[in-house]
Protein backbone atom coordinates (compact mmCIF):
# COMPACT_ATOMS: atom_id res chain seq x y z
CA UNK A 1 0.00 0.00 0.00
CA UNK A 2 1.38 3.32 -0.94
CA UNK A 3 1.35 6.88 1.56
CA UNK A 4 1.05 10.52 -0.15
CA UNK A 5 1.32 12.85 1.97
CA UNK A 6 -0.05 16.45 0.85
CA UNK A 7 1.22 19.65 3.29
CA UNK A 8 -0.27 22.93 2.98
CA UNK A 9 2.75 24.63 4.52
CA UNK A 10 1.10 25.28 7.73
CA UNK A 11 2.41 26.93 10.81
CA UNK A 12 1.41 24.17 12.62
CA UNK A 13 2.59 20.95 10.32
CA UNK A 14 6.19 22.00 11.06
CA UNK A 15 6.04 22.68 14.75
CA UNK A 16 3.96 19.54 16.01
CA UNK A 17 4.73 17.33 12.80
CA UNK A 18 2.00 16.59 10.44
CA UNK A 19 0.59 17.06 7.08
CA UNK A 20 -2.96 18.70 5.71
CA UNK A 21 -3.79 15.27 4.46
CA UNK A 22 -2.24 11.45 3.86
CA UNK A 23 -3.63 9.66 1.00
CA UNK A 24 -4.03 5.60 1.87
CA UNK A 25 -5.90 2.71 1.85
CA UNK A 26 -8.07 4.40 -0.73
CA UNK A 27 -9.19 7.35 1.12
CA UNK A 28 -7.88 11.11 1.82
CA UNK A 29 -7.75 11.42 5.41
CA UNK A 30 -7.76 15.68 6.13
CA UNK A 31 -6.27 16.65 9.64
CA UNK A 32 -8.11 19.26 11.82
CA UNK A 33 -8.22 22.26 9.94
CA UNK A 34 -9.00 25.68 11.61
CA UNK A 35 -9.33 29.08 9.14
CA UNK A 36 -8.94 32.28 9.92
CA UNK A 37 -11.70 35.02 10.14
CA UNK A 38 -12.95 36.66 13.50
CA UNK A 39 -16.26 34.59 13.41
CA UNK A 40 -17.43 31.33 13.59
CA UNK A 41 -18.93 31.51 10.24
CA UNK A 42 -15.93 33.01 8.87
CA UNK A 43 -13.53 30.40 9.85
CA UNK A 44 -15.90 27.73 9.10
CA UNK A 45 -15.66 28.97 5.17
CA UNK A 46 -12.02 29.72 5.71
CA UNK A 47 -11.37 25.93 7.00
CA UNK A 48 -13.51 24.32 3.99
CA UNK A 49 -11.81 25.91 1.47
CA UNK A 50 -8.47 25.20 3.17
CA UNK A 51 -9.60 21.58 3.07
CA UNK A 52 -11.31 21.76 -0.52
CA UNK A 53 -7.66 22.52 -1.68
CA UNK A 54 -5.90 19.66 -0.25
CA UNK A 55 -8.90 17.40 -1.50
CA UNK A 56 -8.25 18.66 -4.82
CA UNK A 57 -4.32 17.89 -4.45
CA UNK A 58 -5.35 14.27 -3.84
CA UNK A 59 -7.92 14.10 -6.74
CA UNK A 60 -11.24 14.17 -4.15
CA UNK A 61 -13.84 16.89 -3.49
CA UNK A 62 -16.23 17.27 -0.56
CA UNK A 63 -18.64 14.97 -2.88
CA UNK A 64 -16.42 12.37 -2.34
CA UNK A 65 -16.00 13.08 1.98
CA UNK A 66 -17.98 9.96 3.70
CA UNK A 67 -16.51 11.04 7.19
CA UNK A 68 -16.46 14.74 9.17
CA UNK A 69 -15.83 15.86 12.82
CA UNK A 70 -16.44 19.25 13.63
CA UNK A 71 -15.00 20.61 17.29
CA UNK A 72 -16.24 23.86 18.65
CA UNK A 73 -15.04 25.32 21.94
CA UNK A 74 -19.02 26.74 22.14
CA UNK A 75 -21.54 24.22 20.87
CA UNK A 76 -24.04 26.84 20.56
CA UNK A 77 -21.80 28.73 17.36
CA UNK A 78 -22.35 25.01 15.49
CA UNK A 79 -25.42 26.22 14.20
CA UNK A 80 -24.47 29.44 12.52
CA UNK A 81 -22.48 26.96 10.36
CA UNK A 82 -25.58 24.76 9.50
CA UNK A 83 -26.43 26.56 6.15
CA UNK A 84 -22.34 27.02 5.30
CA UNK A 85 -21.82 23.21 5.75
CA UNK A 86 -25.39 22.47 4.35
CA UNK A 87 -24.21 24.10 0.74
CA UNK A 88 -20.81 22.98 0.87
CA UNK A 89 -21.58 19.13 0.90
CA UNK A 90 -24.63 19.71 -1.17
CA UNK A 91 -26.30 16.35 -2.28
CA UNK A 92 -23.18 14.09 -0.95
CA UNK A 93 -23.70 14.84 2.69
CA UNK A 94 -20.91 12.98 4.83
CA UNK A 95 -21.69 11.15 8.15
CA UNK A 96 -21.01 13.76 10.60
CA UNK A 97 -20.47 14.37 14.75
CA UNK A 98 -20.10 17.31 16.64
CA UNK A 99 -17.79 17.54 19.76
CA UNK A 100 -17.48 20.76 21.98
CA UNK A 101 -13.79 20.77 23.49
CA UNK A 102 -11.20 23.10 23.33
CA UNK A 103 -9.11 24.27 20.54
CA UNK A 104 -4.83 24.72 20.44
CA UNK A 105 -5.49 28.53 20.86
CA UNK A 106 -8.78 30.46 21.91
CA UNK A 107 -9.08 32.53 18.77
CA UNK A 108 -10.53 29.65 16.53
CA UNK A 109 -13.94 28.79 16.95
CA UNK A 110 -14.43 25.81 14.58
CA UNK A 111 -12.01 23.29 13.81
CA UNK A 112 -12.90 20.50 10.92
CA UNK A 113 -11.43 17.04 10.26
CA UNK A 114 -12.50 14.68 7.29
CA UNK A 115 -11.94 11.42 5.13
CA UNK A 116 -13.08 11.03 1.59
CA UNK A 117 -12.49 8.26 -0.59
CA UNK A 118 -9.29 8.51 -2.63
CA UNK A 119 -9.62 8.15 -6.46
CA UNK A 120 -9.08 5.20 -8.13
CA UNK A 121 -5.57 4.93 -10.09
Amino acid sequence: MSIRRISSGGEFEAKIGYCRAVVAGGFVHVAGTVGQGDTVEEQCKSALEIIEKALAEAGASLADAVRVNYYLPDRHEFEPCWPILSAAFGDNPPAATMVECGLIDPKFRIEIELTALAPSV
